[in-house]
């Protein structure tokens, strides 16, 4: 991202924030030459059927309590992957993620960094409303971490953002505080695949407590610098 004058994006973005309001293969084999986004094609395929594992879970009560799956959205081919905690009310009505005033939220952060919502590929540790929008519990993390993991792989992103302590949870564990993890970059180990990850505050933690807005501008002018150091086309 280039821009004229720093300073004076920096402050209107900051504003924006707290405003709120047919590929050719070719092979000596006679069939199978042409192929249309094969990357893609499989990454529908293996979604679908991990989609199928977490909808057949059994003996969970986030699934007892939801009227559907919340599973994804965005696109499929993002260098971007956006991990939150688990679906709302409105999400489970409309069956995406980060479709209510978190949501929306979600939406204000990204353009301050001139990202379209649809650009980037997002999800939820837990793809079942939990009881009376609680978080969830340490065992349906732990449960729901490893379809997470399976997830990760299938769209594996050049940069993981992890919005929240429940998905800091999900793939580091319990010893740390987001407090002290957020906006700083760490890599995790997925499948013996390395990614370079940045845990910020989830935006309803933000409509909670207004005051920590400037930490995740922050964390969100780092995420935009890495995009930009790894010439990332998003």
């Amino acid at each position: 991202m280039i821009l004229n004058d720093k300073n004076q994006n920096n402050t209107i973005n900051e504003e924006l924030i707290n405003s709120y309001d047919n590929e050719y293969i070719f092979s000596n084999k006679p069939i199978n030459r042409i192929k249309t986004n094969p990357k893609t094609g499989d990454k529908i395929s293996l979604l679908q059927n991990l989609k199928d594992q977490i909808s057949n879970i059994d003996n969970c009560d986030l699934k007892k309590n939801a009227s559907k799956i919340v599973f994804n959205d965005g696109s499929l081919n993002s260098p971007i992957m956006i991990v939150g905690e688990g679906p709302g009310q409105k999400e489970d009505n409309l069956g995406k993620p980060f479709v209510g005033d978190a949501g929306h939220l979600l939406n204000k952060m990204l353009n301050a960094i001139n990202i379209k919502r649809e650009k980037v590929y997002i999800t939820n540790v837990v793809n079942y409303r939990p009881p009376n929008n609680r978080k969830p519990e340490p065992v349906e993390i732990n449960r729901y971490s490893d379809f997470l993991k399976k997830h990760i792989s299938i769209i594996d992103p050049k940069i993981l953002i992890l919005m929240g302590s429940t998905a800091m949870e999900a793939l580091f564990g319990y010893k740390i505080k987001i407090s002290k993890e957020r906006g700083l970059w760490k890599e995790i180990i997925i499948n013996n695949k390395t990614y370079i990850t940045m845990i910020t505050f989830h935006p309803a933690y933000l409509l909670r407590q207004p005051d920590q807005k400037k930490c995740s501008w922050a964390d969100l002018k780092e995420i935009r610098k890495k995009i930009d150091e790894l010439k990332l086309t998003i």
